[in-house]
């Protein structure tokens, strides 16, 4: 199985900007294009820059959550501030997280490779915890080695 922890978090708070991702659950190749076209659309008109002159970090977030029975997903930073643009103040709650920790070339790839490993295997084979929904995130944190390196956060329950 995958390397993760369980870590205990405290609540915190991202501002997303998002958008509605139109293609069926399962369709893995048109969901990922719809995500590669809004990174890009956010990168390239400046609202992700917005964003990071607001956060208290530097971190970027890239948050997938179910809203009204549509399957968001956001460009986000952690921050108090907020911003005409936003789409969606996103509360994660204090509480128990699996983390799943590594690197891509590109923030794309961590992006996909993180989820790919959180939600293709390490939850399917979880005996004693569960995703029971709520916004989850992968959490792009920098550099090293040339790579981007960052962690996914998925709230869990005990079962």
């Amino acid at each position: 199985m995958a390397d993760y922890t369980l870590e205990e978090k405290d609540s915190f708070t991202v501002l997303g900007i998002g958008t509605e991702l139109k293609s069926d659950y399962t369709d893995y190749a048109g969901i990922n294009k719809e995500k590669a076209d809004f990174w890009s659309a956010v990168k390239q008109d400046g609202r992700l820059d917005t964003l990071k002159s607001l956060a208290t970090n530097d971190y970027i977030f890239t948050v997938n959550e179910a809203v009204n029975g549509k399957m968001m997903h956001y460009a986000g930073v952690m921050t108090e501030e907020s911003l005409p643009e936003a789409t969606r103040v996103i509360q994660f709650p204090k509480g128990e997280y699996l983390v799943v920790k590594g690197e891509g070339t590109t923030s794309e790839e961590l992006s996909n490779k993180l989820t790919g490993i959180a939600f293709g295997q390490i939850l399917p084979e979880a005996k004693n915890f569960a995703y029971v929904g709520g916004p989850n995130a992968t959490v792009e944190m920098g550099l090293r080695n040339g790579l981007v390196f960052g962690e996914m956060w998925i709230p869990i329950v005990r079962k």
